[in-house]
């Protein structure tokens, strides 16, 4: 049997998926005319805060006094991208425990998979900066929409 990682990883299921444009800006391009390596990070970033907008506001996690921290970002490219590319971007759960999380992330021209992505992480303390446990409602939004990606049609 596969871990919800394995599967997600495969794009066969996006639970949580979020998506956005994105427009490609004349400070995007590097000296070769095709968007840099590094935007990928602060798209991936957008989408990240897009995923908390939706699913688990950071400035209600903030007032809690705990927030998501970054622990592992990797990028695969997999096409160039141009200057006045329309470019969507897409991010959803891969992995959610008690302890860490995972985001898998693509980007898309013309429906092309450009670029692939993932971010991984745990929720910590801020006035310690010590690890918590990932709130409850987001596991619990995680594992009904693992139900309902698992729940077979009909």
């Amino acid at each position: 049997m596969q871990s919800s990682s394995e599967e997600t990883a495969g794009n066969s299921i996006r639970p949580m998926e979020v998506s956005i444009p994105i427009v490609v800006r004349s400070y995007d391009i590097d000296f070769a005319g095709i968007v840099s390596n590094i935007v990928y990070v602060r798209w991936m970033e957008d989408l990240r805060m897009k995923f908390l907008e939706v699913h688990s506001p950071l400035d209600a996690q903030m007032a809690a006094g705990f927030a998501p921290a970054l622990t592992h970002t990797e990028i695969s490219y997999r096409k160039i991208t141009r200057l006045f590319d329309a470019v969507i971007g897409k991010c959803w759960v891969e992995d959610l425990t008690r302890a860490t999380w995972t985001l898998a992330g693509e980007f898309t021209v013309n429906g092309e998979v450009v670029a692939t992505a993932r971010q991984s992480g745990a929720f910590i303390r801020l006035d310690t900066g010590k690890p918590v446990r990932t709130p409850l409602e987001l596991r619990e939004k995680y594992a009904r929409a693992m139900a309902e990606v698992r729940a077979p049609d009909g």
